[in-house]
């Protein structure tokens, strides 16, 4: 039998094994509802995604920086007279978002499932560590992957460094992935496959262009279709 061409496969967590940019949505209504008497939505909401791409290198990426930039973005629009209540009240958001149950993504599972016995499957995701944690517990999944990695950036060092300690390399590694900036561009930098799974939520600071033509770039609709996309890749 040939040797396989692709041993290891990266998931991403969050949009693409469960949902969660939905609770940030969510979120930011109530915050603009909270400081409707100070700022219109639209603003209000360009003020804050300014703020979060100030915040990434002090905070990173969650749900603990997104409520610190909610916080910043109030004082500064309300030239520094916002309510205590509100404050908070944008605490207590933070809480529930770090409380929601977990609610995965269609097909999720089954192709988890069903790679799991044929390929080393390693988690890579981005975030709070604690909350992480808490999610992967309780998607029910954690028992299928060999290897769980909860990184600060998604950067091509990082996959490079993953694929080679939990697999054969990044050659015969795949990454899966909503975020084409973080999960799909700096895997296929080292070699990789990418594959792009894409999610109406995606946020937009991980938005970038398509590798069209890349050879190792691949997109699919969900993934349900990544099981084939494996056995085609061999």
């Amino acid at each position: 039998m040939a040797e396989r061409r692709l041993t290891t496969i990266g998931f991403d967590a969050d949009d693409t094994l469960w949902q969660n940019e939905q609770f940030f949505r969510m979120t930011q209504e109530r915050f603009a509802n909270l400081l409707a008497d100070f700022a219109e939505p639209g603003p209000l909401s360009e003020r804050l995604l300014a703020a979060e791409r100030r915040n990434l290198g002090h905070y990173g990426f969650g749900i603990k920086g997104f409520v610190l930039s909610m916080i910043e973005t109030a004082i500064e629009v309300t030239d520094a007279r916002v309510p205590a209540s509100v404050i908070r009240d944008l605490i207590e958001a933070g809480q529930d978002m770090l409380s929601h149950p977990i609610e995965l993504l269609p097909q999720a599972r089954e192709a988890v499932e069903a790679l799991a016995g044929s390929h080393r499957l390693v988690l890579i995701t981005k975030g709070d560590l604690l909350d992480q944690e808490r999610k992967l517990a309780q998607s029910g999944l954690g028992e299928l992957f060999s290897g769980v990695e909860i990184v600060s950036h998604k950067t091509p060092a990082v996959y490079a460094e993953v694929f080679v300690r939990t697999g054969d390399g990044p050659e015969r590694a795949m990454m899966v992935g909503n975020s084409m900036k973080s999960d799909v561009l700096p895997a296929l930098s080292v070699g990789s496959w990418g594959v792009h799974v894409p999610h109406d939520l995606t946020w937009e600071l991980e938005h970038d262009a398509a590798p069209v033509g890349h050879a190792r770039y691949r997109e699919i609709e969900a993934l349900g279709e990544l099981t084939p996309l494996v056995e085609e890749i061999g």
